[in-house]
């Protein structure tokens, strides 16, 4: 049981990120000091939004300059920290080697984290940002489970490098991380496994991020044939948030945690924003037959290949979040309210014309 001191500085990698902007924000609102490890410090306008929430909040940040796949660039952040998340790693549908693009920025970053907290005496607790993706591959698997639902007990086995490599990437370097604080005593390792991310995003670059391209596509007619009926878990990214921070202040924090407030489905998603949105935008109120997907889905998305469809359309997705209930005190915001709130986003930057 690790008890951490709020007066020592926090580090967070990847902090201009989707799901570490709203983690960054909760540690600043508590009036944490942050240090912010990012690619490029010199890059200030990646960093506006960071800065504006130091400056509404009662914490302050500073800045790092770190690379994932670059031994010893976290030294200098993580010097005085007694709590490290690491959130970077990469997500993407378009990439070309994935071994470079995916595998080797996922795994040699969290060896390098984990390696430069080996070597840093104030880190006390390290929390890694996996995936439900590190538990399974396709939504068809969820009925081979023991009792058909997804915990944290399992591992994904059927991802490789030519087939969902993403799920390959965050299974290989969450090993790593369990491989690497296994070998020693002085912090321990706490995890946390989200399922498809969405919610508002706080950075003006939204458009790296694999969630808000998916929501881009249902409200822009690319799927207005009709939205796949595919199973998949959703968790709000400001729920995240706090599943991350109790993951690094709750003394008895341990192990796995899926963090998934839905089993829901990319039709669910789509229903509960055209009851929002439809008179507005040409979103998808009905499922696309699983033949048609077939022919159309590889061209619409790359990520959408035949064999990625078969595994999980219509195939329900189930898991178990209640060890983030219980555990990390985490309470899951209705999904209409993530929905709305990330379309809304779009709209609002101009993502999605107004309407």
């Amino acid at each position: 049981m690790k008890t951490i001191d709020r007066t020592k500085p926090v580090m967070v990698t990847g902090a201009t990120g989707y799901v570490a902007g709203w983690l960054v924000k909760k540690l600043l609102d508590e009036g944490l000091t942050v240090h912010a490890a990012v690619r490029n410090p010199d890059k200030t306008e990646k960093l506006e939004h960071l800065n504006k929430l130091a400056a509404e909040s009662k914490g302050s940040i500073r800045y790092f300059k770190a690379d994932l796949l670059k031994p010893g660039s976290y030294a200098e952040a993580m010097e005085g920290c007694e709590l490290v998340f690491h959130t970077a790693s990469p997500f993407t549908s378009e990439i070309k080697d994935p071994q470079k693009e995916l595998i080797e920025p996922a795994v040699q970053g969290t060896r390098n984290v984990l390696e430069q907290a080996n070597k840093t005496a104030s880190v006390k607790r390290v929390v890694l940002t996996s995936s439900c993706a590190a538990i399974y591959t396709d939504a068809s698997e969820v009925a081979q489970t023991p009792k058909k639902i997804l915990t944290e007990d399992i591992w994904n086995t059927t991802a490789s490098l030519s087939y969902q490599p993403y799920s390959y990437s965050k299974t290989l370097a969450e090993k790593e991380g369990w491989k690497i604080a296994e070998t020693q005593k002085q912090w321990d390792l706490v995890v946390v496994n989200p399922s498809f991310v969405m919610g508002p995003a706080l950075n003006a670059n939204v458009a790296t991020s694999e969630s808000i391209n998916i929501l881009k596509q249902l409200g822009d007619g690319t799927m207005k044939m009709g939205a796949p009926n595919l199973g998949v878990g959703v968790v709000d990214v400001r729920d995240l948030a706090i599943a991350h921070f109790n993951a690094g202040f709750k003394p008895e924090a341990e192990g796995r945690h899926i963090i998934s407030g839905h089993n829901s489905s990319f039709l669910e998603m789509a229903q509960l924003l055209h009851g929002k949105f439809g008179d507005r935008y040409p979103l998808p109120n009905k499922p696309i037959a699983k033949w048609l997907l077939m022919l159309v889905g590889p061209m619409a998305n790359k990520a959408f290949s035949r064999a990625f469809i078969r595994n999980n359309v219509n195939h329900e997705w189930k898991a178990d979040n209640s060890k983030s209930i219980q555990k990390l005190g985490v309470t899951y915001r209705k999904l209409e309210e993530t929905m709305t709130d990330s379309f809304q986003a779009l709209i609002d930057k101009g993502v999605l014309p107004a309407k």
